[in-house]
């Protein structure tokens, strides 16, 4: 199969794609999309087949407004609204149970369904053109980082989908927060893009799910995408390094290897010479800039895939704000692998 490159003026053949039961990767404001009709239990499981993925990681539905809820969820509760009136379009999902019209593959067999009204213009755009809810996880072979642009999404599915529409690079990225209302008090699932600060104004007392900051046990059932499973790892192993920023970078300066390759904040960019040298050092942005942290995270671990590194060493922040985020996913890309200092 030859993939299809699609600019954005070419997004009716993408919708057009989708609705014949094609797979397409879209653009989002978290990261890139594997699309397909959500509707189409065919097509959803050929998801799986381009991903590797294993059967029992549920799908996120992508809807392009609010008002199609109805369509594919009963017994939504009011906070359900509340959090789509503060959050939607954006980088968040809610797990609700599920119409008898959603396709058992999409959920796992699960009774409940994540919805997500996506940020990214393009991408609602498309989906509203397709007149389908897109299931859609993330555009990578199962276990690597996620893409944030195009061509990442390319490294992974040239020849495995019919098309991708680059739709720039992505303004969060890291996936989007997965927060289930079917249970009281509602849960965090997965962090992301809406803090769980930001639930809590909304909806009060906000639980968070164990997988959160661990590694599921055997025989534990994920709810959500990504709770099970070893995500996000570029082919080198990594080690996650927590704590104050000042001690986390003298930590890693004095076990790191030469050709060991370094993600650090900017702030300690200096501190590792011998693998500056190399070419082996990467930045990912200032110690309270966690939004630019967000955004380079997935990128810097794919970049090592392209380098000698034997072994990754990662900065990790503190977990207020979206820096929970970051750090499930240096985490999970560790294996939870992580040194406390």
């Amino acid at each position: 199969m030859k993939t299809k490159y699609l600019t954005q003026n070419e997004i009716e053949l993408a919708a057009a794609i989708l609705r014949e039961g094609g797979l397409v990767g879209i653009p989002t404001e978290t990261v890139y999309g594997l699309g397909a009709n959500g509707l189409d239990p065919k097509a959803v499981a050929d998801i799986f087949t381009a991903k590797g993925r294993p059967q029992d990681n549920p799908l996120i539905l992508h809807i392009p407004e609010a008002g199609w809820l109805e369509r594919y969820c009963r017994d939504i509760p009011e906070s359900a609204y509340a959090l789509a009136q503060a959050f939607w379009p954006g980088s968040l999902t809610m797990v609700l149970p599920r119409q008898d019209n959603v396709p058992d593959v999409v959920t796992a067999g699960l009774d409940t369904v994540g919805m997500r009204c996506p940020g990214h213009d393009l991408c609602r755009q498309i989906i509203a053109l397709a007149g389908v809810p897109v299931a859609a996880p993330s555009g990578n072979t199962s276990g690597r980082p996620s893409p944030t642009t195009a061509q990442h999404m390319l490294e992974d599915m040239e020849g495995k989908i019919h098309a991708i529409v680059d739709g720039g690079a992505c303004g969060v990225g890291v996936e989007s927060t997965i927060i289930d209302l079917t249970c009281k008090p509602p849960r965090l699932l997965r962090p992301g893009g809406v803090t769980l600060e930001q639930l809590q104004e909304v909806l009060g007392e906000v639980a968070v799910d164990a997988a959160v900051t661990r590694q599921m046990k055997a025989g534990e059932k994920p709810r959500a995408p990504g709770m099970a499973y070893r995500h996000y790892a570029p082919k080198a192993p990594v080690t996650v390094v927590a704590g104050d920023p000042e001690k986390s970078a003298a930590y890693i300066a004095a076990h790191a290897q030469r050709q060991d390759g370094i993600i650090c904040f900017d702030e300690y960019l200096s501190r590792f010479p011998a693998q500056a040298d190399a070419g082996y050092v990467t930045g990912v942005g200032c110690v309270q800039d966690k939004q630019e942290q967000a955004r380079r995270i997935f990128d810097t671990l794919r970049a090592f895939d392209h380098t000698n590194v034997t072994a990754i060493w990662a900065q990790c922040p503190d977990t207020a704000g979206i820096g929970l985020a970051i750090a499930n996913r240096l985490n999970k890309a560790a294996g939870f692998h992580i040194i406390e200092v």
